[in-house]
């Protein structure tokens, strides 16, 4: 019911190795962490496409990703419709 991007900027992350690094990282914290927001959505027949843009000026370890994707995932599945 879910489809989701991961954009890294290439104004901000020159080398692509270091966009890769950052969306890998990016997918592997909503891999882990979508089954929470599956459990709302399960209910209706609602599609959702969701984009995570990273924003940041440098390298972020996976850990802080991993917050930031679970305060966002928590956010949205506070506003998804349920039946």
């Amino acid at each position: 019911p879910v489809q989701a991007m991961f954009v890294v900027p290439k104004r901000q992350f020159k080398k692509a190795h270091d966009r890769n690094k950052l969306k890998r990282r990016m997918r592997e914290a909503y891999r882990l962490h979508k089954s929470e927001f599956y459990e709302g959505l399960r209910v209706t027949d609602k599609k959702l496409i969701l984009a995570f843009i990273f924003v940041g000026k440098k390298i972020e370890e996976y850990s802080t990703i991993e917050k930031a994707i679970v305060k966002e995932i928590t956010s949205l599945k506070q506003q998804a419709p349920s039946a």
